[in-house]
């Protein structure tokens, strides 16, 4: 495996067993199978248990009475030796004592517990446990509230408007009267390690944390490179003109439906104008300035959080490994 493989949500090498899809036989088999499991979801915040190592995602039974009268779930992909995964999204439950306003936090602490559920089992907000679980949960989450959030957002059929339905699995939804086909959506996003000599280029948005700071993003347009994505980017939002642009690694970021495509770019320019809308500041900062952020020696500037790829990339580059 690459290093590149190695960052949340990537490296894990489920089989999706996507020829399983449409064949409603093998799949009803292994729904039916008492070694399948059911990967629950609700308001897109996976259920997860407490164990002896810190924290798992929580697989129940497919026989599970709180799964009773749920709508058909999505098949997640299955193990060598025949486990299935299906996800399933709890709908109509409120907890006792929600607290709307934590949801809405930059990073959602809060947990749920259902008391149709063991003692330990609870929901949680997927970047807030990213870190603790394993690579094979972590990919487990990630697509099942990515491919559940997309069928939440995107039930009609935007050829004519009728209510489609769920096909193959769910991995399509097909509608009834034009027959079009509707595939789950992916947003590319480029994120950039920008270096200019000894230096790494950081901004920080208006909403997040005070201190927060971490690597330029922006979302790949229509008819555009990668490349040409990351120039455009670090200009429009930073005023910083790039030369050469290589790709480093990925990461599947289901919030609700990108992929970060990390790269590095060399910048050309040094002198920093700031878009106001889209940054609230910007800086260089050398290596060893970020090796001190990184150890927790300054306040000022909070690294990005851990488990996405800004973090990954940033580390590496401090460590001076490659792919």
């Amino acid at each position: 495996m690459q290093l590149s493989e190695t960052v949340t949500f990537g490296g894990s090498s489920l089989d999706r067993a996507a020829e399983m899809r449409g064949d409603a036989p093998k799949l009803k088999a292994l729904t039916d199978s008492d070694a399948s499991r059911a990967v629950l979801f609700w308001r897109g915040k996976p259920l997860v248990a407490a164990s002896d190592d810190g924290l798992t995602l929580a697989k129940l039974s497919m026989r599970h009475p709180i799964l009773t009268g749920l709508a058909d779930p999505v098949f997640l992909g299955r193990e060598s030796e025949g486990t299935g995964y299906f996800a399933y999204e709890l709908r109509g439950w409120v907890p006792e004592g929600l607290d709307e306003a934590a949801l809405q936090e930059f990073l959602d602490q809060s947990e749920q517990t259902h008391p149709a559920l063991t003692e330990g089992q609870h929901f949680a907000e997927l970047r807030a446990v990213m870190t603790r679980v394993d690579a094979r949960d972590a990919e487990l989450a990630a697509t099942g509230k990515a491919i559940l959030g997309w069928h939440a957002t995107h039930g009609f059929c935007a050829a004519c408007g009728v209510k489609s339905d769920i096909f193959m699995a769910g991995w399509q939804r097909i509608c009834p009267v034009c027959k079009t086909h509707h595939f789950p959506r992916t947003d590319p996003v480029v994120i950039m390690l920008v270096t200019r000599g000894n230096s790494v280029l950081l901004g920080r948005s208006p909403h997040w944390p005070d201190g927060m700071y971490s690597l330029l993003a922006g979302f790949i347009e229509p008819g555009e490179t990668m490349e040409a994505a990351v120039r455009r980017e670090v200009y429009e939002e930073a005023g910083i003109r790039i030369g050469h642009v290589r790709y480093l690694a990925s990461q599947p970021w289901a919030f609700p439906s990108s992929l970060m495509l990390g790269c590095t770019g060399e910048a050309l320019t040094h002198e920093i104008t700031l878009d106001p809308v889209e940054l609230e500041d910007a800086l260089w900062i050398t290596r060893e300035e970020l090796m001190e952020v990184f150890a927790g020696r300054r306040t000022d500037i909070l690294p990005a959080r851990k488990g996405a790829i800004a973090q990954f990339l940033l580390s590496n580059w401090l460590a001076d490994r490659g792919e």
